[in-house]
């Protein structure tokens, strides 16, 4: 579909103010678990396997010294922990430590309780299913997105 396609499609048009109000509820699920929004990015790319920050910062389309003010707060709460490279002491990997999977567990519960709440307002289970089954799409895609754009 192109951009003149969706532009055409009253439902499609807003397409980028509904990603931002989704967004916005899902900063609010987050609440609960006392995580903002980048950090719950973060942890959940370190639930996908350890990294170090400059690849975090790539996978995220951010400086690297964004990164590193976030997950130093994380290290401060106990969530991420750093570890050195045993054959470059310079190397620093970063991990999630079991604290911070339940940090995740418990925002990843608050957010799909918010979202699934949200989506049971559509007043019937066909529409609240195939509203959540489209944000599966989504997830899909922007995986589909991020490996293609992934160095080779």
């Amino acid at each position: 579909m192109s951009i003149e396609q969706v532009e055409k499609q009253p439902r499609l048009h807003n397409a980028g103010r509904t990603a931002a109000r989704l967004s916005k509820q899902v900063e609010l699920g987050l609440t609960e678990a006392d995580l903002s929004l980048s950090q719950y990015r973060i942890l959940s790319l370190l639930d996908e396997g350890s990294a170090m920050s400059s690849s975090l910062a790539e996978r995220l389309a951010v400086r690297p010294p964004s990164v590193t003010a976030v997950i130093d707060g994380l290290v401060a709460r106990g969530l991420v922990e750093r570890t050195h490279s045993e054959d470059d002491r310079r190397r620093i990997s970063l991990g999630m430590t079991p604290e911070g999977q339940a940090v995740l567990q418990a925002a990843d519960r608050a957010v799909n309780d918010r979202l699934v709440s949200i989506a049971a307002g559509l007043g019937n289970a066909r529409s609240s299913t195939r509203a959540l089954d489209n944000l599966a799409l989504w997830h899909e895609a922007l995986d589909i997105h991020r490996a293609s754009r992934a160095p080779k």
